[in-house]
C-alpha cells in the first residue's frame, strides 16, 4: 500500500483517527490518536512521546521525544472502535532506530535470518479469561454457570459466552485474523481462540491487536478479559503456545523431514534450532514467562482438574503436554509462554536461541514421552532433565548469566529488562499476604 493508496483507503472507510501504536517493554500497547489527515506525519517524522513517560525506554526528562513512525504494511481498521484505523509502529530517537524498542529488537534477528535466506513463521496461541466483577468486588467467570470441575471443551461454557466470543471473532476476521477454531479451557472462564500462523513479525503485531481487542470488546459489555497467567491458584493458567518453522525464499518448512529416524517428522536443522532453545531454556523462561505471577503457572504439580498445559520441565517430546517443546510435525511448540510476553522480545529471543542451536549443531538428545508429572524432580534431573525457573528472580538471574542474549538483542535491553524485573520481584517479595497473615499472624 502507498502513501496515496493508504489515504484512499481511510476515505472509503470513513475513518477519522488513526491509532499510532506501539508497545512498551512488557508488550502493553501504547498509542496516540491522529486525526486521519495527518497520516503523511506518522509515516515520515512520527508521532512523538516522552520517552521517559513508559516503561523499559531507557530516556529521561531532557531527551529528544520518541517517535514512533509507522508501518505502513501494518494499517488497518479497528472493527470494535468505527472511525479509527491502527498502524504498528517503529521507534526513532534524534532519526536513529531506538535499541530498546521491542520491535526494533525482533527486526535485527529478523535480519539475521534474512541473511541466510530464512524466514521465521509463528502461530501464537492466546488463552484467556472472561470475567466479571461481583457484587462484592471479587473476581469470577463471566458466566456465574461456569463453574464444572474439569470444564475443558464443555458446550455449556462456550455457549454461555458465545455472545463476546462472536463479537471478538466478527471484529478480528476483517482485519486479517484466520480464525479457525474458539474452544472453551480448562479453568473457569477461560478461552482460546487460534487463529492460522505468519512470519514472526506479522505474529506479534497482530497477537497485540488480539489483546486490544479482547480487553475493549469486554470491557463495552461490562466484563473484564484478562490474559494475567495464573489469575486463580487453582485452575489452569493463561498461557501463549508459540509454534515455530523455519522456511527458505520459497516458502518451504525447512523444519520438516519425513525421513527423520526419530519418527517425529522433524529436519536435523529443526533439531538444532531445538538444541537451542533447550539449551538457553533457562534464560529464555524470563522473556517468555516475564511477570511474577507466571511462575505461579509453571509450578511442578497437577492442576485440580487432573489436566495440566504449563510445563516444568526442559524436554521436549512427541505429543508430551508436561514438556517444554513439544513437537506436532515439522514443527516446534514452545509451551512456556505466556500471555504476560511481549511477543517481540519473546520472538527475537527464540530466534536467538534457535540460531545459537544451529551454529553450533547442538543436539537436544532423545525425546521423552513420558509423564513428567508422575515422577519427582530429582528423579528426572538424574535422567539429565532439569527444571525450569520456578521464580521470577531465577529466570531473570540465568538472563543475566547467558551472554548470548545481551550479544543478540542488545546489552541495553538486557540491563533495562532485567532491572525492571529485579525492581518487580523485590516489590512482591515486600508484599504481605493474606496467606501470610492467616497463617503467622498467631502462629508463634
Amino acid at each position: 500500500m502507498t502513501p496515496e493508496e493508504a489515504k484512499q483507503f481511510l476515505a472509503d472507510n470513513d475513518v477519522r483517527y488513526i491509532l499510532a501504536q506501539f508497545v512498551d517493554i512488557h508488550g502493553v500497547a501504547k498509542t496516540k490518536s491522529v486525526p486521519a489527515e495527518h497520516l503523511d506525519n506518522v509515516l515520515t517524522d512520527g508521532a512523538g512521546f516522552a520517552g521517559f513517560a513508559v516503561w523499559g525506554l531507557r530516556m529521561g526528562p531532557h531527551e529528544d521525544d520518541y517517535m514512533a513512525r509507522g508501518d505502513l504494511e501494518t494499517l488497518s481498521l479497528v472493527p470494535w472502535q468505527p472511525g479509527y484505523a491502527r498502524i504498528v509502529c517503529d521507534g526513532y530517537v534524534g532519526g536513529e532506530p531506538h535499541p530498546l524498542d521491542t520491535r526494533n529488537i525482533l527486526w535485527g534477528q529478523i535480519r539475521r535470518l534474512e541473511e541466510r535466506g530464512w524466514r521465521l513463521y509463528t502461530g501464537l496461541e492466546p488463552e484467556f479469561s472472561l470475567l466479571q466483577r461481583t457484587e462484592e468486588g471479587e473476581l469470577a467467570p463471566a458466566d456465574s454457570s461456569d463453574r464444572l470441575e474439569k470444564p475443558c471443551y464443555d458446550y455449556k461454557g462456550l455457549s454461555r459466552s458465545r455472545a463476546y466470543l462472536e463479537r471478538l471473532v466478527e471484529s478480528l476476521q476483517p482485519v486479517g485474523f484466520d480464525i479457525y477454531q474458539i474452544d472453551h479451557e480448562d479453568a473457569n472462564g477461560q478461552f482460546e481462540v487460534n487463529y492460522t500462523y505468519s512470519d514472526a513479525m506479522a505474529s506479534a503485531d497482530r497477537y497485540v491487536l488480539f489483546r486490544m481487542a479482547a480487553a475493549e470488546i469486554a470491557h463495552d459489555m461490562g466484563l473484564v478479559c484478562s490474559f494475567m497467567p495464573k489469575p486463580f491458584s487453582n485452575r489452569a493458567g493463561n498461557g501463549m503456545h508459540m509454534h515455530a518453522s523455519l522456511a527458505d525464499a520459497d516458502g518451504h518448512n525447512l523444519f520438516e523431514d519425513d525421513s527423520d529416524p526419530r519418527g517425529l517428522g522433524l529436519s536435523q536443522l529443526g533439531y538444532h534450532f531445538l538444541g537451542g532453545l533447550l539449551e538457553h531454556a533457562p534464560a529464555l523462561t524470563a522473556l517468555l514467562a516475564p511477570a511474577v505471577n507466571s511462575y505461579k503457572r509453571l509450578v511442578v504439580g497437577d492442576s485440580l482438574s487432573g489436566a495440566t498445559w504449563a510445563p516444568a520441565f526442559i524436554s521436549y517430546g512427541d505429543n508430551n503436554r508436561t514438556s517444554m517443546v513439544r513437537v506436532p510435525g515439522g514443527r516446534l511448540e514452545m509451551r512456556l509462554g505466556d500471555g504476560a510476553c511481549n511477543p517481540y522480545t519473546a520472538a527475537a529471543g527464540v530466534i536467538a536461541a534457535g540460531l545459537d542451536g544451529i551454529d553450533r549443531a547442538l543436539d537436544p538428545g532423545e525425546p521423552q514421552n513420558f509423564n513428567f508429572y508422575e515422577h519427582e524432580p530429582a528423579a528426572l534431573a538424574e535422567q539429565g532433565i532439569p527444571t525450569l525457573p520456578q521464580s521470577l528472580h531465577e529466570a531473570v538471574t540465568a538472563l543475566e548469566g547467558d551472554s548470548l542474549f545481551a550479544e543478540a538483542l542488545g546489552r541495553e535491553f538486557i540491563d533495562e529488562f532485567t532491572r525492571i524485573k529485579r525492581m518487580e520481584w523485590v516489590e512482591y517479595s515486600r508484599h504481605v499476604s493474606d496467606w501470610e497473615v492467616r497463617r503467622y499472624l498467631e502462629f508463634y
